[in-house]
């Protein structure tokens, strides 16, 4: 990305490492995985950096949450969206850890982003999932 700053959501950190995600998505097209599939992650990724940079620039905290909110659900989908590809043999168990090793850290800030900005909500406690050997998903 450019070293010079126009907006104020290009300094998050979770916008930098969602900006690395849509790199690795361009890797993993090359490959044509399937038009369908690559759309759905496409429009996934793009949600999220839409949301990101939308919701950074609202003035109240509940508006700030709902975009972060929507964008921590378009991150879900893409790690869906892996899974499938997976299964469908189309990225490989690496690309898979990769991917969602990234998903995994930008969930957790717009988690972070969310509770910061939200006072009223309830939270379920903090988890950590992993996939096992067996490509289940599975939490310790």
């Amino acid at each position: 990305m450019n070293e010079k700053i126009f907006f104020e959501n290009e300094k998050l950190i979770v916008y930098q490492k969602l900006l690395q995600l849509i790199e690795f998505f361009e890797i993993v097209f090359e490959r044509k995985i399937g038009s369908s599939y690559q759309a759905q992650l496409e429009r996934a990724s793009s949600l999220i950096t839409h949301n990101i940079a939308e919701g950074n620039g609202k003035f109240t905290s509940k508006d700030r949450c709902r975009y972060f909110d929507i964008a921590r659900g378009s991150a879900l989908e893409c790690a869906g969206g892996l899974d499938i590809q997976f299964i469908k043999k189309k990225i490989s168990k690496e690309e898979l850890y990769n991917g969602k090793s990234l998903l995994k850290e930008i969930v957790s800030m717009l988690v972070g982003l969310i509770k910061s900005n939200s006072n009223d909500r309830v939270y379920e406690p903090d988890v950590e999932y992993k996939v096992d050997d067996k490509n289940k998903m599975e939490n310790d």
